[in-house]
Protein backbone atom coordinates (compact mmCIF):
# COMPACT_ATOMS: atom_id res chain seq x y z
CA UNK A 1 0.00 0.00 0.00
CA UNK A 2 1.15 3.52 -0.71
CA UNK A 3 1.68 5.90 2.17
CA UNK A 4 -0.82 8.75 1.98
CA UNK A 5 0.91 11.93 0.86
CA UNK A 6 0.60 15.17 2.76
CA UNK A 7 -0.99 17.73 0.49
CA UNK A 8 1.18 20.61 -0.69
CA UNK A 9 1.27 23.43 1.80
CA UNK A 10 2.80 26.83 2.03
CA UNK A 11 2.87 28.14 -1.54
CA UNK A 12 5.17 31.13 -1.39
CA UNK A 13 3.17 34.36 -1.36
CA UNK A 14 3.53 36.69 -4.36
CA UNK A 15 2.73 40.30 -5.09
CA UNK A 16 1.08 40.01 -8.52
CA UNK A 17 -2.49 41.11 -9.15
CA UNK A 18 -5.12 38.55 -8.51
CA UNK A 19 -3.75 36.94 -5.37
CA UNK A 20 -6.41 34.96 -3.66
CA UNK A 21 -7.04 32.45 -0.95
CA UNK A 22 -7.05 28.91 -2.29
CA UNK A 23 -9.98 26.69 -1.57
CA UNK A 24 -7.89 24.04 0.21
CA UNK A 25 -7.00 25.19 3.77
CA UNK A 26 -3.54 23.62 3.53
CA UNK A 27 -2.62 26.12 0.79
CA UNK A 28 -1.36 29.61 1.52
CA UNK A 29 -1.75 32.54 -0.87
CA UNK A 30 -0.30 32.04 -4.35
CA UNK A 31 -0.38 33.81 -7.73
CA UNK A 32 -3.07 32.40 -9.98
CA UNK A 33 -1.51 32.65 -13.47
CA UNK A 34 1.46 30.71 -14.84
CA UNK A 35 2.72 30.29 -18.41
CA UNK A 36 3.69 27.46 -20.74
CA UNK A 37 7.03 27.77 -22.52
CA UNK A 38 7.41 27.18 -26.26
CA UNK A 39 9.23 24.52 -28.22
CA UNK A 40 12.82 25.41 -29.18
CA UNK A 41 12.28 26.13 -32.87
CA UNK A 42 13.56 28.71 -35.35
CA UNK A 43 10.09 30.28 -35.65
CA UNK A 44 9.58 30.88 -31.91
CA UNK A 45 8.45 34.49 -31.50
CA UNK A 46 9.36 34.45 -27.82
CA UNK A 47 13.09 34.54 -28.81
CA UNK A 48 14.41 33.16 -25.49
CA UNK A 49 18.17 33.28 -26.14
CA UNK A 50 20.69 35.96 -27.07
CA UNK A 51 22.28 33.36 -29.36
CA UNK A 52 19.76 32.69 -32.13
CA UNK A 53 21.66 29.63 -33.30
CA UNK A 54 20.64 27.70 -30.17
CA UNK A 55 17.15 27.34 -31.66
CA UNK A 56 18.16 27.23 -35.34
CA UNK A 57 17.01 24.55 -37.75
CA UNK A 58 19.44 21.62 -37.73
CA UNK A 59 21.41 21.44 -40.96
CA UNK A 60 20.47 17.81 -41.49
CA UNK A 61 16.75 18.67 -41.39
CA UNK A 62 16.78 21.24 -44.19
CA UNK A 63 16.12 19.58 -47.58
CA UNK A 64 16.53 22.74 -49.63
CA UNK A 65 19.70 24.40 -48.34
CA UNK A 66 21.62 21.28 -47.31
CA UNK A 67 22.92 19.28 -50.26
CA UNK A 68 25.44 16.49 -50.67
CA UNK A 69 26.87 13.73 -48.55
CA UNK A 70 27.37 15.81 -45.41
CA UNK A 71 29.01 14.25 -42.39
CA UNK A 72 28.29 15.46 -38.86
CA UNK A 73 29.94 15.03 -35.49
CA UNK A 74 28.13 13.84 -32.36
CA UNK A 75 26.97 17.37 -31.51
CA UNK A 76 25.46 18.05 -34.91
CA UNK A 77 28.26 20.22 -36.31
CA UNK A 78 29.40 19.60 -39.88
CA UNK A 79 32.62 17.58 -39.89
CA UNK A 80 32.94 17.29 -43.67
CA UNK A 81 30.94 18.93 -46.47
CA UNK A 82 32.26 16.42 -49.02
CA UNK A 83 31.76 19.02 -51.72
CA UNK A 84 28.21 19.90 -50.68
CA UNK A 85 26.79 22.66 -48.51
CA UNK A 86 24.91 22.76 -45.20
CA UNK A 87 22.23 25.32 -44.37
CA UNK A 88 19.28 26.01 -42.13
CA UNK A 89 17.02 28.80 -40.93
CA UNK A 90 17.90 30.52 -37.68
CA UNK A 91 14.75 32.67 -37.74
CA UNK A 92 11.64 32.31 -39.89
CA UNK A 93 8.27 34.05 -40.28
CA UNK A 94 8.91 36.32 -37.29
CA UNK A 95 7.17 39.73 -37.21
CA UNK A 96 9.80 42.43 -37.72
CA UNK A 97 9.26 43.80 -34.19
CA UNK A 98 9.96 40.41 -32.62
CA UNK A 99 13.69 41.09 -32.97
CA UNK A 100 15.74 44.14 -32.01
CA UNK A 101 17.01 46.31 -34.86
CA UNK A 102 20.73 46.64 -35.48
CA UNK A 103 23.63 44.49 -36.56
CA UNK A 104 23.86 40.83 -35.56
CA UNK A 105 27.21 39.16 -35.04
CA UNK A 106 28.02 35.69 -36.36
CA UNK A 107 31.04 34.08 -34.69
CA UNK A 108 32.43 30.64 -35.46
CA UNK A 109 35.46 28.45 -34.93
CA UNK A 110 37.28 26.70 -37.77
CA UNK A 111 38.10 27.69 -41.31
CA UNK A 112 35.52 28.20 -44.02
CA UNK A 113 32.99 30.55 -45.60
CA UNK A 114 29.40 31.31 -44.64
CA UNK A 115 26.60 32.80 -46.70
CA UNK A 116 23.17 34.16 -45.78
CA UNK A 117 19.78 34.21 -47.50
CA UNK A 118 16.41 35.97 -47.50
CA UNK A 119 16.25 38.67 -44.78
CA UNK A 120 19.92 38.36 -43.81
CA UNK A 121 22.41 40.67 -45.57
CA UNK A 122 26.15 40.59 -44.99
CA UNK A 123 27.59 43.85 -43.65
CA UNK A 124 31.20 42.81 -43.13
CA UNK A 125 33.26 39.63 -42.96
CA UNK A 126 36.57 38.48 -41.55
CA UNK A 127 37.81 35.00 -40.59
CA UNK A 128 35.65 33.64 -37.75
CA UNK A 129 33.38 36.70 -37.60
CA UNK A 130 30.63 38.06 -39.85
CA UNK A 131 28.31 40.98 -39.22
CA UNK A 132 24.84 40.81 -40.74
CA UNK A 133 21.65 42.82 -40.68
CA UNK A 134 18.09 41.49 -40.88
CA UNK A 135 15.67 43.19 -43.25
CA UNK A 136 11.93 42.46 -43.35
CA UNK A 137 10.33 40.97 -46.46
CA UNK A 138 7.20 42.14 -48.25
CA UNK A 139 5.05 40.62 -45.45
CA UNK A 140 7.00 42.64 -42.87
CA UNK A 141 8.43 39.38 -41.53
CA UNK A 142 11.96 38.18 -41.02
CA UNK A 143 13.19 34.84 -42.34
CA UNK A 144 16.91 34.23 -42.45
CA UNK A 145 19.12 31.22 -43.06
CA UNK A 146 22.83 30.52 -42.73
CA UNK A 147 24.73 28.32 -45.22
CA UNK A 148 28.17 26.79 -44.76
CA UNK A 149 29.54 26.98 -48.30
CA UNK A 150 33.13 26.02 -47.54
CA UNK A 151 34.63 24.20 -44.55
CA UNK A 152 38.13 22.77 -44.05
CA UNK A 153 37.75 19.10 -43.01
CA UNK A 154 40.93 19.46 -40.96
CA UNK A 155 39.47 22.49 -39.12
CA UNK A 156 35.73 22.50 -39.88
CA UNK A 157 33.36 25.39 -39.23
CA UNK A 158 31.73 24.79 -35.85
CA UNK A 159 30.57 26.48 -32.64
CA UNK A 160 28.47 29.01 -34.58
CA UNK A 161 26.89 31.81 -32.53
CA UNK A 162 24.45 34.38 -33.93
CA UNK A 163 23.99 37.05 -31.28
CA UNK A 164 21.50 39.86 -30.85
CA UNK A 165 22.80 43.41 -31.07
CA UNK A 166 23.91 45.06 -27.84
CA UNK A 167 24.20 43.56 -24.39
CA UNK A 168 23.28 44.23 -20.77
CA UNK A 169 24.68 46.26 -17.92
CA UNK A 170 26.02 43.94 -15.26
CA UNK A 171 23.41 43.37 -12.57
CA UNK A 172 20.42 44.07 -14.81
CA UNK A 173 19.65 41.06 -17.05
CA UNK A 174 16.15 42.40 -17.82
CA UNK A 175 17.12 45.32 -20.05
CA UNK A 176 18.98 45.21 -23.34
CA UNK A 177 21.26 48.19 -24.04
CA UNK A 178 23.16 49.11 -27.19
CA UNK A 179 26.51 50.02 -25.69
CA UNK A 180 28.59 50.62 -22.55
CA UNK A 181 27.59 54.29 -22.70
CA UNK A 182 24.16 53.29 -21.32
CA UNK A 183 25.58 51.50 -18.27
CA UNK A 184 26.55 54.53 -16.16
CA UNK A 185 29.96 53.14 -15.33
CA UNK A 186 28.81 49.58 -14.64
CA UNK A 187 30.44 46.79 -16.68
CA UNK A 188 28.87 46.26 -20.11
CA UNK A 189 28.36 42.60 -21.06
CA UNK A 190 27.97 42.47 -24.83
CA UNK A 191 26.08 39.45 -26.12
CA UNK A 192 28.76 38.62 -28.66
CA UNK A 193 31.33 37.74 -26.03
CA UNK A 194 29.07 36.69 -23.13
CA UNK A 195 26.57 34.20 -24.57
CA UNK A 196 27.10 31.72 -21.72
CA UNK A 197 27.06 34.28 -18.93
CA UNK A 198 24.05 36.22 -20.20
CA UNK A 199 22.26 33.40 -22.13
CA UNK A 200 18.68 34.73 -22.03
CA UNK A 201 17.24 37.53 -24.13
CA UNK A 202 16.48 40.39 -21.69
CA UNK A 203 13.11 41.02 -23.37
CA UNK A 204 12.22 37.37 -22.82
CA UNK A 205 13.19 37.54 -19.15
CA UNK A 206 11.22 40.75 -18.73
CA UNK A 207 8.11 39.13 -20.16
CA UNK A 208 8.43 35.82 -18.31
CA UNK A 209 9.20 37.40 -14.93
CA UNK A 210 5.49 38.25 -14.56
CA UNK A 211 4.61 34.58 -14.13
CA UNK A 212 5.28 32.78 -10.86
CA UNK A 213 5.20 29.28 -12.41
CA UNK A 214 6.72 28.10 -15.71
CA UNK A 215 5.67 24.86 -17.40
CA UNK A 216 8.56 23.43 -19.40
CA UNK A 217 6.56 20.93 -21.47
CA UNK A 218 7.23 22.85 -24.69
CA UNK A 219 10.88 23.59 -24.01
CA UNK A 220 11.62 20.01 -23.01
CA UNK A 221 10.42 18.67 -26.39
CA UNK A 222 8.63 15.62 -24.95
CA UNK A 223 5.68 15.58 -27.37
CA UNK A 224 5.76 12.72 -29.88
CA UNK A 225 9.19 11.69 -28.67
CA UNK A 226 9.49 8.03 -29.57
CA UNK A 227 13.07 7.54 -28.38
CA UNK A 228 13.92 5.73 -25.19
CA UNK A 229 15.47 8.42 -23.05
CA UNK A 230 18.54 7.65 -21.01
CA UNK A 231 20.43 10.20 -18.96
CA UNK A 232 23.30 10.14 -21.44
CA UNK A 233 20.89 10.83 -24.32
CA UNK A 234 19.38 13.93 -22.79
CA UNK A 235 19.67 17.35 -24.42
CA UNK A 236 23.08 18.78 -23.56
CA UNK A 237 24.87 22.11 -23.57
CA UNK A 238 27.33 21.06 -26.28
CA UNK A 239 24.73 20.44 -29.00
CA UNK A 240 24.92 22.63 -32.08
CA UNK A 241 21.23 23.48 -31.73
CA UNK A 242 18.51 22.45 -29.31
CA UNK A 243 15.95 22.64 -32.09
CA UNK A 244 14.70 20.02 -34.52
CA UNK A 245 11.64 17.94 -35.27
CA UNK A 246 9.50 15.87 -32.92
CA UNK A 247 11.63 13.58 -30.80
CA UNK A 248 14.81 15.53 -31.55
CA UNK A 249 14.36 18.97 -30.02
CA UNK A 250 14.70 19.83 -26.37
CA UNK A 251 16.32 22.35 -24.03
CA UNK A 252 18.86 20.96 -21.51
CA UNK A 253 17.72 20.59 -17.94
CA UNK A 254 20.54 22.93 -16.88
CA UNK A 255 19.02 25.74 -18.96
CA UNK A 256 15.48 25.20 -17.71
CA UNK A 257 16.58 25.25 -14.08
CA UNK A 258 18.75 28.30 -14.78
CA UNK A 259 15.72 30.14 -16.22
CA UNK A 260 13.54 29.32 -13.22
CA UNK A 261 16.26 30.43 -10.83
CA UNK A 262 16.90 33.71 -12.65
CA UNK A 263 13.18 34.49 -12.67
CA UNK A 264 12.60 33.15 -9.14
CA UNK A 265 9.74 31.12 -10.60
CA UNK A 266 8.37 27.68 -9.73
CA UNK A 267 9.34 25.08 -12.36
CA UNK A 268 6.94 22.52 -13.84
CA UNK A 269 8.75 19.57 -15.46
CA UNK A 270 7.36 16.86 -17.74
CA UNK A 271 9.03 13.45 -17.86
CA UNK A 272 9.24 11.75 -21.31
CA UNK A 273 6.96 8.73 -21.50
CA UNK A 274 9.84 6.40 -22.49
CA UNK A 275 12.27 7.71 -19.89
CA UNK A 276 14.47 5.09 -18.25
CA UNK A 277 14.39 4.87 -14.41
CA UNK A 278 17.93 6.22 -14.19
CA UNK A 279 16.93 9.27 -16.26
CA UNK A 280 13.99 9.96 -13.93
CA UNK A 281 16.13 9.57 -10.84
CA UNK A 282 19.00 11.74 -12.07
CA UNK A 283 16.62 14.40 -13.40
CA UNK A 284 14.96 14.60 -9.99
CA UNK A 285 18.28 14.72 -8.17
CA UNK A 286 19.55 17.52 -10.40
CA UNK A 287 16.43 19.62 -9.76
CA UNK A 288 16.53 18.94 -6.02
CA UNK A 289 20.17 20.07 -5.87
CA UNK A 290 20.03 23.03 -8.22
CA UNK A 291 16.58 24.61 -8.15
CA UNK A 292 16.44 27.43 -5.61
CA UNK A 293 15.22 25.97 -2.30
CA UNK A 294 12.43 28.55 -2.05
CA UNK A 295 10.96 27.40 -5.36
CA UNK A 296 8.58 24.54 -6.04
CA UNK A 297 9.14 21.76 -8.55
CA UNK A 298 5.94 20.53 -10.22
CA UNK A 299 6.37 17.07 -11.67
CA UNK A 300 4.11 15.47 -14.31
CA UNK A 301 4.59 12.23 -16.25
CA UNK A 302 4.45 13.06 -19.96
CA UNK A 303 1.59 15.19 -21.36
CA UNK A 304 -2.04 14.43 -22.24
CA UNK A 305 -1.78 10.68 -21.88
CA UNK A 306 -5.46 10.43 -22.75
CA UNK A 307 -5.09 12.16 -26.13
CA UNK A 308 -4.39 9.60 -28.86
CA UNK A 309 -3.45 12.37 -31.27
CA UNK A 310 -0.13 12.02 -29.43
CA UNK A 311 2.04 8.93 -29.61
CA UNK A 312 2.53 8.88 -25.84
CA UNK A 313 -1.20 8.22 -25.32
CA UNK A 314 -1.15 5.48 -27.94
CA UNK A 315 1.79 3.95 -26.07
CA UNK A 316 -0.09 4.08 -22.76
CA UNK A 317 -3.09 2.30 -24.27
CA UNK A 318 -0.93 -0.42 -25.79
CA UNK A 319 0.92 -1.00 -22.53
CA UNK A 320 -2.19 -0.84 -20.35
CA UNK A 321 -4.10 -3.22 -22.60
CA UNK A 322 -1.14 -5.61 -22.76
CA UNK A 323 -0.93 -5.60 -18.96
CA UNK A 324 -4.70 -6.27 -18.80
CA UNK A 325 -5.35 -3.20 -16.68
CA UNK A 326 -8.78 -2.84 -18.29
CA UNK A 327 -10.74 -4.31 -21.18
CA UNK A 328 -11.45 -0.81 -22.47
CA UNK A 329 -8.34 0.57 -24.25
CA UNK A 330 -8.95 4.14 -23.01
CA UNK A 331 -9.27 3.07 -19.38
CA UNK A 332 -6.35 0.68 -19.74
CA UNK A 333 -4.21 3.58 -20.94
CA UNK A 334 -5.34 5.86 -18.13
CA UNK A 335 -4.60 3.22 -15.51
CA UNK A 336 -1.17 2.66 -17.01
CA UNK A 337 -0.63 6.42 -16.81
CA UNK A 338 -1.54 6.35 -13.11
CA UNK A 339 0.82 3.44 -12.50
CA UNK A 340 3.75 5.15 -14.22
CA UNK A 341 2.96 8.47 -12.54
CA UNK A 342 3.25 6.84 -9.13
CA UNK A 343 6.65 5.45 -10.08
CA UNK A 344 7.80 8.91 -11.18
CA UNK A 345 6.36 10.55 -8.06
CA UNK A 346 8.20 8.13 -5.79
CA UNK A 347 11.53 8.77 -7.52
CA UNK A 348 11.11 12.52 -7.15
CA UNK A 349 9.83 12.21 -3.60
CA UNK A 350 12.98 10.31 -2.73
CA UNK A 351 15.20 12.92 -4.38
CA UNK A 352 13.40 15.70 -2.49
CA UNK A 353 13.51 13.66 0.74
CA UNK A 354 9.74 13.92 1.16
CA UNK A 355 9.82 17.73 1.36
CA UNK A 356 6.22 18.73 0.54
CA UNK A 357 7.19 22.40 0.65
CA UNK A 358 9.23 21.94 -2.54
CA UNK A 359 7.51 19.21 -4.57
CA UNK A 360 4.09 19.23 -6.26
CA UNK A 361 3.11 15.88 -7.83
CA UNK A 362 0.64 16.44 -10.67
CA UNK A 363 -1.83 14.04 -12.26
CA UNK A 364 -3.47 15.39 -15.42
CA UNK A 365 -6.81 14.51 -16.93
CA UNK A 366 -9.12 15.00 -19.88
CA UNK A 367 -10.91 18.31 -19.45
CA UNK A 368 -13.70 17.37 -21.83
CA UNK A 369 -14.44 14.04 -20.14
CA UNK A 370 -14.84 14.31 -16.34
CA UNK A 371 -15.83 10.63 -16.21
CA UNK A 372 -12.17 9.72 -16.74
CA UNK A 373 -10.92 11.66 -13.70
CA UNK A 374 -11.85 9.08 -11.05
CA UNK A 375 -10.18 6.18 -12.90
CA UNK A 376 -6.97 8.21 -13.13
CA UNK A 377 -7.07 9.03 -9.44
CA UNK A 378 -7.87 5.50 -8.28
CA UNK A 379 -5.56 3.65 -10.68
CA UNK A 380 -2.71 2.30 -8.51
CA UNK A 381 -4.25 4.43 -5.73
CA UNK A 382 -2.43 7.36 -7.34
CA UNK A 383 -4.57 9.90 -5.47
CA UNK A 384 -2.68 8.97 -2.31
CA UNK A 385 0.54 10.31 -3.78
CA UNK A 386 -0.85 13.25 -5.74
CA UNK A 387 -0.76 16.91 -4.75
CA UNK A 388 -2.75 18.48 -7.61
CA UNK A 389 -4.99 17.39 -10.48
CA UNK A 390 -4.64 19.34 -13.73
CA UNK A 391 -6.96 19.80 -16.72
CA UNK A 392 -6.89 22.02 -19.82
CA UNK A 393 -10.04 24.17 -19.97
CA UNK A 394 -10.16 25.36 -23.59
CA UNK A 395 -13.15 26.97 -25.29
CA UNK A 396 -13.90 26.68 -29.01
CA UNK A 397 -16.49 25.61 -31.58
CA UNK A 398 -16.99 22.51 -33.69
CA UNK A 399 -14.96 22.04 -36.87
CA UNK A 400 -18.10 22.12 -39.06
CA UNK A 401 -19.35 25.33 -37.47
CA UNK A 402 -15.97 27.02 -37.84
CA UNK A 403 -16.07 26.38 -41.58
CA UNK A 404 -19.37 28.26 -41.76
CA UNK A 405 -18.22 31.49 -40.10
CA UNK A 406 -18.26 34.58 -42.29
CA UNK A 407 -17.02 37.20 -39.84
CA UNK A 408 -15.66 37.69 -36.34
CA UNK A 409 -19.16 38.17 -34.93
CA UNK A 410 -19.94 34.58 -35.98
CA UNK A 411 -16.94 33.32 -33.99
CA UNK A 412 -18.03 35.00 -30.78
CA UNK A 413 -21.61 33.88 -31.33
CA UNK A 414 -20.32 30.29 -31.45
CA UNK A 415 -18.09 30.43 -28.38
CA UNK A 416 -21.04 31.84 -26.42
CA UNK A 417 -23.61 29.45 -27.90
CA UNK A 418 -24.98 27.02 -25.27
CA UNK A 419 -25.40 24.43 -28.05
CA UNK A 420 -21.65 24.32 -28.58
CA UNK A 421 -20.15 21.63 -26.34
CA UNK A 422 -17.04 23.74 -25.69
CA UNK A 423 -18.52 27.21 -25.43
CA UNK A 424 -17.09 29.28 -22.58
CA UNK A 425 -20.04 28.45 -20.31
CA UNK A 426 -20.03 24.74 -21.15
CA UNK A 427 -16.27 24.57 -20.63
CA UNK A 428 -16.81 26.01 -17.17
CA UNK A 429 -19.57 23.45 -16.55
CA UNK A 430 -16.99 20.75 -17.26
CA UNK A 431 -14.57 22.44 -14.86
CA UNK A 432 -17.16 22.32 -12.11
CA UNK A 433 -17.78 18.62 -12.76
CA UNK A 434 -14.06 17.92 -12.34
CA UNK A 435 -14.07 19.91 -9.11
CA UNK A 436 -16.95 17.80 -7.78
CA UNK A 437 -15.09 14.58 -8.59
CA UNK A 438 -12.00 15.86 -6.76
CA UNK A 439 -13.79 16.88 -3.56
CA UNK A 440 -13.72 13.49 -1.81
CA UNK A 441 -10.00 13.18 -2.54
CA UNK A 442 -9.22 16.68 -1.21
CA UNK A 443 -6.91 17.31 -4.17
CA UNK A 444 -6.72 20.85 -5.59
CA UNK A 445 -7.72 21.55 -9.19
CA UNK A 446 -5.26 23.34 -11.46
CA UNK A 447 -4.95 23.90 -15.23
CA UNK A 448 -1.89 22.69 -17.12
CA UNK A 449 -3.08 24.64 -20.19
CA UNK A 450 -6.14 26.63 -21.18
CA UNK A 451 -7.66 29.47 -23.15
CA UNK A 452 -9.05 29.69 -26.68
CA UNK A 453 -8.71 26.68 -29.00
CA UNK A 454 -9.84 28.14 -32.32
CA UNK A 455 -8.18 25.98 -34.95
CA UNK A 456 -9.40 24.14 -38.02
CA UNK A 457 -7.39 21.00 -38.61
CA UNK A 458 -8.29 20.67 -42.28
CA UNK A 459 -6.49 23.85 -43.36
CA UNK A 460 -2.98 24.06 -44.77
CA UNK A 461 -2.20 27.78 -44.68
CA UNK A 462 -2.81 30.84 -42.57
CA UNK A 463 -4.70 32.49 -45.45
CA UNK A 464 -7.11 29.59 -45.97
CA UNK A 465 -10.66 30.00 -44.67
CA UNK A 466 -11.53 30.26 -41.81
CA UNK A 467 -8.05 31.17 -40.51
CA UNK A 468 -8.09 34.92 -41.31
CA UNK A 469 -11.35 35.22 -39.37
CA UNK A 470 -10.03 33.13 -36.46
CA UNK A 471 -6.90 35.28 -36.37
CA UNK A 472 -9.01 38.44 -36.27
CA UNK A 473 -11.09 36.95 -33.45
CA UNK A 474 -7.95 36.42 -31.39
CA UNK A 475 -7.15 40.12 -31.84
CA UNK A 476 -10.67 41.29 -31.05
CA UNK A 477 -11.37 43.05 -27.69
CA UNK A 478 -14.14 40.53 -27.05
CA UNK A 479 -11.46 37.85 -26.67
CA UNK A 480 -10.30 39.64 -23.53
CA UNK A 481 -13.77 39.37 -22.06
CA UNK A 482 -13.99 35.67 -22.97
CA UNK A 483 -10.70 35.04 -21.14
CA UNK A 484 -11.82 37.02 -18.11
CA UNK A 485 -15.00 34.96 -17.93
CA UNK A 486 -13.03 31.72 -18.23
CA UNK A 487 -10.48 32.70 -15.58
CA UNK A 488 -13.07 33.99 -13.15
CA UNK A 489 -15.15 30.86 -13.58
CA UNK A 490 -12.17 28.58 -13.14
CA UNK A 491 -11.19 30.33 -9.93
CA UNK A 492 -14.75 30.31 -8.61
CA UNK A 493 -14.93 26.56 -9.25
CA UNK A 494 -11.94 26.10 -6.97
CA UNK A 495 -9.11 26.27 -9.51
CA UNK A 496 -5.91 27.33 -7.79
CA UNK A 497 -3.43 27.74 -10.65
CA UNK A 498 -3.99 28.43 -14.36
CA UNK A 499 -1.08 27.80 -16.75
CA UNK A 500 -1.85 29.87 -19.84
CA UNK A 501 -0.96 28.45 -23.24
CA UNK A 502 1.32 29.84 -24.33
CA UNK A 503 4.32 32.15 -24.45
CA UNK A 504 4.40 34.56 -27.43
CA UNK A 505 4.30 32.67 -30.70
CA UNK A 506 3.38 33.37 -34.31
CA UNK A 507 -0.05 32.60 -35.71
CA UNK A 508 -0.51 29.82 -38.24
CA UNK A 509 -3.00 27.37 -39.69
CA UNK A 510 -2.08 25.12 -36.75
CA UNK A 511 -3.51 27.63 -34.29
CA UNK A 512 -3.29 31.01 -32.59
CA UNK A 513 -1.87 29.84 -29.30
CA UNK A 514 0.35 32.69 -28.14
CA UNK A 515 -0.91 35.10 -25.49
CA UNK A 516 1.01 37.54 -27.69
CA UNK A 517 2.00 37.14 -31.34
CA UNK A 518 5.54 38.24 -30.57
CA UNK A 519 7.50 39.15 -27.48
CA UNK A 520 7.26 42.95 -27.50
CA UNK A 521 3.80 43.31 -29.00
CA UNK A 522 2.04 46.28 -27.35
CA UNK A 523 -0.64 45.30 -24.80
CA UNK A 524 -3.23 47.31 -26.76
CA UNK A 525 -2.94 44.65 -29.49
CA UNK A 526 -3.08 41.64 -27.14
CA UNK A 527 -6.52 40.97 -25.61
CA UNK A 528 -5.53 37.54 -24.24
CA UNK A 529 -2.49 38.97 -22.51
CA UNK A 530 -4.49 41.88 -21.10
CA UNK A 531 -6.96 39.44 -19.56
CA UNK A 532 -4.17 37.42 -17.94
CA UNK A 533 -2.62 40.52 -16.35
CA UNK A 534 -5.90 41.20 -14.55
CA UNK A 535 -5.30 38.02 -12.57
Amino acid sequence: MFARAIKVAGFRAGTALGLFLLSTPLFAISPFIGINTNEPVWFDASVPFVDLFKTSEPFRDNRELTRGNIRYDASGWVSNLNGGQAGGYFVRWLPVDALPSGNYTVRYDGSGRLAYTESAALVSSQPGRDVITLRPNADNEISAALIIQQSDPANPVRNIRITLPGGICQGNPFQRVNSAAQCGGKPFLDFENHTEQVRFNPDYLNFMRQFRTLRFMGMSGITRNERKVTWNQRANLQEATWSGGYGERGIPIEVMVDLANRLNANAWFNIPHLAEPDYIQQFAQYVARNLRPNLKAYIEYSNEMWNTAFSQAQYAQREGYRDQLDADPLLAGLKFYSFRSVQVFRAWDQAFQGNRQRLVRVLSGWSGNPATTAPILTGSNAYRETDAFAIAPYFYASQDELMQVRNVDDVFRLINDPQQHYSVDNTLNLVRKHAEVLKPYKIPLIAYEGGQHLVHYGTQSRRQHPNPILEAANRDPRMEQAYIKLLQGFRQAGGTLFMAFSSPRINGHYGFWGVKEYLNQPPAQTPKYRALTRF
